[in-house]
Order: structure tokens, then sequence, then C-alpha cells
């Protein structure tokens, strides 16, 4: 016979789920094993600070570019609606030992505004809901009471937002603080009391809240930056702008690894910033539609000065920046021809450094050589940069309108 300790121990750890699997019944009535299963350490007990120790840590996976597009939207569809206005109300005034207090219905409120606000900390519509309904005004009171107005529902948007309707441009948000008024709200109804006149001394006469303004409006972003990276598929500009900034673009060996813009901040003494754009790559036949066409073209348009980066390792690389050009000019007339600077890149390549001369040698412009694998002469851009931004605040000065800051 079984001791019933041994019994009550065994019935205890089962019920518990101790053990992962119930032994046959010859087996349990063994004493022998029984008193091994009890003496015996079990792995599930033992510490795993020894293990921790051992283990690799965990590292964060890399996302490629396809899957962070989600988080940038350069295209929004809204449907915006105001707020209704609050009923109007009929009632009269109630006292004792005063039968006649005439009306004294108040108005409903107004409802609220929706309104497209710029905040600079955005970068992207990805935050801009595709349906917006603005607060309603409440309805009137007894004595009198006016109805609460509706708060106005502002939407914050990036700097260099188009707002569209129908294919025309309704407002242009450039600046930071810019605000447009997308949705007007319903005005409110009118109560009785309104409605007194010396003919009229006893209205019954109330009006319903006005509805809130209705419309399809299409929000376009175009990046706002200093400088844009203009230049064809791998040619560097996502390196570049990891090296000379803190942003982290997608960098691989095949074309069109940049899905989207980027832009990346350059710091300088006295707190100054400058705002880099890595453009995507570009194509011959963009300014058709072609590859990612006007998807990205309009990113450039906002752009102070451009930064055309070159591939120094192919043949003939000068024939890279007169094909640029002129996609630039069948986009949009004159906007070749702002102030830019000519980058050579992969200068460390053997290839690259046969064909930088006869590149400087074709253009009267000089061509800053530069490697953003090894950071050969970097500190040469950084200067041209900042030479190039001084001048535009100066520009901007000059001409009585403030700088774009970061």
């Amino acid at each position: 016979m079984l001791p019933s300790r041994l019994v009550s121990t065994l019935t205890r750890a089962i019920l518990e789920g101790r053990w992962p699997w119930i032994p046959a019944a010859s087996t349990l009535l063994d004493p022998g094993y029984l008193f091994q299963q009890q003496v015996s350490p079990r792995p599930l007990f033992l510490s795993c600070a020894k293990c921790a120790n051992h283990q690799k840590p965990k590292q964060k996976r890399n996302l490629s570019e396809k899957k962070l597009k989600r988080y940038f939207v350069d295209r929004r569809r809204v449907f915006v609606t105001g707020g209704n206005g609050g009923n109007g109300i009929s009632c009269f005034h109630s006292e004792p030992r005063k039968e006649f207090g005439g009306p004294d219905g108040g108005d409903g409120g107004d409802g609220g505004h929706v309104i497209l606000k710029v905040d600079k900390h955005i970068r992207s519509l990805s935050s801009v809901l595709s349906v917006y309904h603005g607060f309603d005004g409440e309805p009137g009171g007894n004595k009198n009471c006016f109805g609460r107005n509706g708060d106005c529902l502002y939407i914050r948007v990036p700097p260099g937002t188009l707002v569209k309707e129908e294919n025309e441009i309704v407002a242009d948000l450039a600046q930071p603080g810019d605000e447009y008024i997308a949705a007007l709200g319903g005005a409110g109804g009118k109560g009785n009391r309104f409605f007194l006149a010396n003919d009229n001394r006893a209205p019954m006469t109330c009006t319903p809240g006005q509805q809130g303004q209705e419309r399809v409006l299409h929000l376009e972003l175009k990046t706002m930056a200093h400088a844009g990276m203009v230049g064809f598929p791998n040619a560097g500009k996502s390196s570049l702008l990891r090296v000379i900034s803190n942003a982290k673009p997608a960098v691989a060996s095949y074309p069109f690894t940049t899905l989207n813009p980027h832009v990346g901040i350059v710091h300088y003494e006295g707190y100054q910033q400058v705002a880099v754009a890595d453009i995507p790559g570009l194509i011959k036949g963009a300014h058709q539609n072609r590859g990612l066409g006007f998807a990205f073209l309009r990113h450039i348009e906002r752009c102070r000065f451009l930064l055309f980066v070159v591939d120094l390792s192919v043949a003939e690389p000068w024939t890279q920046l007169e094909d640029l050009k002129y996609e630039l000019e069948k986009y949009e007339e004159g906007l070749s021809e702002r102030p830019h600077a000519i980058i050579g890149n992969k200068i460390d390549l053997p290839q690259s450094k046969v064909n930088f001369p006869q590149l400087q040698a074709r253009l009267e412009q000089k061509v800053i050589p530069l490697s953003a694998l090894t950071g050969e002469n970097l500190e040469e851009l950084l200067l041209h940069l900042k030479e190039m931004y001084d001048d535009y605040v100066e520009t901007e000065c000059k001409q009585g309108r403030e700088p774009l800051n970061w």
C-alpha cells in the first residue's frame, strides 16, 4: 500500500500543474518512482540567472523604407463639416404675481469652425484624419440664456501644405502659425424673445440652428527646407544626409531606396540650423510623371537652394547634371536656375578620381568632391552650405520677408 504522504504529494503536484504529463498507472504504483520524483530537482525551478548572462541582447530590427512609408503622407483627402448651431427655445417667464412675464427664450449657440493650422513640429500629413466634424453649439435656455458657442476644431498640418478644392488652390499654408477656416460652423437658432415686437407681445416662434458647412478638401504637402538634394538613384544622397545630420534615411545598394523625402538638420555655431531635404531619386522623363515623377518633384519647389549630387564613378558624370537641370526646367520654368551647388560624390573610388578633372573642366562652377562613405572633404561642403544659407537670409531680409527658421 502506498504511503498517504506520497499520494497526497503526488495529487497536489498534478493539480498544481507541475507535471506536464501524467505517467502510466503501473508507474504510479512504484514507490521508488515516486521517491525519485520527489528528491530529483526539476528544471522548472532552476534559476535562469546564469543563462541570462550568456544570452545575446535583443537588437532592434531595421525597418525597410517600404514599411516606413505609411508614416509619411504627402496627400490627404479630408471631408470637413462645421459644427451645427444650437436650437432656439420658446418659453415664457414664470414668476409669482407676474401673470404676463413675456417671452424669455434664448438663442442657441453658434457651431464651431474647423480650422487648419500650421505646426512646425509636424512633418507629414499622416496625423490628419479623413473626416472631421466641428463642435456643435448648445441650445438656448429660459430666462434669456443664450446657448454656448461650439469650440473651434484645429487640425494641425505641416508647413508647406497646399489646400485644394476641386483642383483649385484655396490656401497656401507656408509659415508656422498660418490658419485657414476649412469649414464654417452653423449659426445658432433664435429664441422667441428675439421675435418680441409691439404688434406681437407673445411670440411662439423659435428657429432651429443651421447646419455646419460641408467641404471636401485635398491637402498636398510640399516639403519646406532650406536646401534640397537632387540627384539620380544611387547617387549617395541618403548616405550624405546621414553623415551631415541626424536624419536616418534608408541606405542600400539598389535604386529607389528612398521612397519618401527626409529632412535633416545641420547645426552651426550660434544655434543656427539649416534644413536639408533628401528628395527621392529622379530619372529621365520625370517631368512627364515617369518613375516617381510629380509625386516628389513638387517637394523641390519649396527649397530655397539646391544641391546637385552627381555620382563620379559612372561614365560621363556631367550628363547627369545636364539631365537633372533639364527635368527641373521642364517641370517648372526657372527652377534649375536657383542658387545651387554641385557635389561630386564617391571620390574615394578609382574611377571617380579619373572622371572628376573631366567634369570640372566642362563646368564653370566649382564642383565639391567628397565621399559620404569615408567622410572625405565634408568640411568644404558644410562651409559652402553655410555661405549659401547666409546669402539666403540676407536676400530675404532685404526684401522684407522673414527667413524660414527651424
